[in-house]
């Protein structure tokens, strides 16, 4: 559901509350609540006129966070901030409160009968006491503005996309001397019948509907090679996929509609967006007009956390097959080196200066080496080890400091790892 609706919901069912809980009260329950009409009136004003300021001061604060995350951080994370569900589930309480509290007003003193709605009086004040209670939950998440907290909702955000993507490579192995079938090469498909290319605005593609695919190609009996990945932007007459070995030609409509696109990249099946977004604001606290390579550090954190997830894992799974077992969807999916280059060459590049970031990295390299198990992964980062020591060759420090950066650090400048030497 799109969470522009939530507000609306609560609108349209405060509003038929007002108009219906009230009638149902004189009619059925015509209690005499002891509260003067005036009284009711100044409350039940007071109410709607504060739920409307309140209601703008959220907004404004909103708009606040969402744009000093745009400007410290990165662009990309206003989506954070703005599909946060709290957020419009609290506009939500705010105007059915006023909207309640409106509809009740209209039944006080009705006909001049001078009845106050006792049950009506409650359901106000028991979403009045609702709105305070979130306006103050919404002001505690001002704490979402700090850095750290900002790092590990990306950071659990990669974990989250890495356990539901990813086989552990424990696991494969047991699941392949089981079904002992290997994935075939794309010549071994069989002729390509079918193409289908993307003709319409540049749009980013967000997830593909894998079980959709599947079952369109286990009818047809089909294997649909993807030609873009998730995260991939399309332009004008892009080639989108082929189908191979087809007994029959596939609807283009309904192979359209099982990829989804949007304006933006999400990190539903995309592992390497929450990396993406680590690396920006990294690089971005290494700019000459913030100078902060504490925060890059943080990212650095974050960024070898998920790179020791996905060194355990199977990144071998841009392929999916039907209920019997026969291969039925190929798509891109990046590799063990993809990763490390979209985590490492653009800090080292404008961290390049710094021996704190210097350090922090050596260290998550040294890391990466210690916990991964595959060999040709192993050799990718001994690879990026020895271009963080020509980067360091290559940069302005003195010779004193290029030693300095030579060394692990975990905290960037903190605790050195050097080796000490017997006496």
């Amino acid at each position: 559901m799109s969470l522009w609706l939530i507000p609306m919901i609560y609108a349209a069912a405060s509003f038929l509350g007002g108009i219906t809980l009230p009638r149902l009260e004189q009619a059925y329950f015509p209690y005499d609540s002891g509260i003067s009409v005036a009284s009711a009136q100044a409350f039940l004003t007071a109410v709607a006129s504060g739920m409307i300021a309140l209601t703008g001061i959220v907004f404004t604060v909103s708009l606040v966070m969402v744009q000093f995350s745009a400007i410290a951080y990165s662009p990309r994370l206003v989506l954070l901030l703005a599909r946060d569900p709290k957020l419009f589930h609290s506009l939500g309480v705010f105007i059915a409160t006023f909207t309640y509290s409106l509809s009740v007003l209209l039944y006080v003193d009705r006909n001049g009968s001078g009845i106050v709605p006792l049950i009506s009086g409650v359901a106000v004040a028991g979403l009045l006491l609702l709105s305070m209670l979130l306006f103050a939950a919404l002001m505690k998440g001002l704490r979402d503005l700090q850095i750290t907290f900002v790092l590990h909702v990306i950071g659990d955000q990669g974990r989250e996309v890495i356990r539901e993507t990813f086989q552990r490579l424990d696991e494969k192995a047991k699941n392949q001397s089981k079904r002992g079938q290997e994935l075939r090469n794309v010549s071994e498909l069989g002729p390509v019948v079918q193409t289908l290319r993307y003709f319409a605005a540049p749009r980013t593609i967000a997830k593909f509907d894998i079980d959709n695919l599947v079952r369109q190609a286990q009818q047809a009996g089909a294997v649909i090679v993807m030609a873009c990945g998730v995260g991939d932007t399309l332009v004008e007459n892009t080639l989108l996929l082929q189908v191979h070995g087809a007994k029959t030609a596939l609807p283009e409509s309904s192979l359209v509609r099982a990829i989804h696109f949007g304006f933006e990249r999400t990190s539903e099946q995309d592992p390497k967006y929450p990396v993406r977004l680590l690396v920006d604001i990294a690089i971005k606290a290494l700019s000459p007009a913030i100078n902060d390579p504490t925060t890059a550090v943080q990212a650095i954190d974050q960024i070898e956390d998920l790179l020791r997830r996905l060194g355990g894992h199977d990144l071998d799974a841009g392929y999916a097959r039907d209920a019997d077992g026969d291969l039925r969807l190929i798509f891109p999916m990046p590799t063990w080196e993809d990763y490390l280059v979209l985590a490492f060459d653009e800090i080292r590049h404008y961290g390049g200066h710094s021996v704190q970031v210097m350090r922090r990295l050596r260290s998550a390299l040294v890391g990466l080496t210690d916990s991964v198990t595959a060999d040709t992964r192993i050799g990718a980062v001994v690879r990026y080890l020895k271009q963080l020591d020509a980067a360091v060759d290559r940069s302005h420090l003195t010779a004193d400091d290029q030693q300095t950066a030579r060394q692990e650090d975990r905290q960037g400048l903190g605790l050195s790892r050097r080796q000490r030497t017997s006496p």
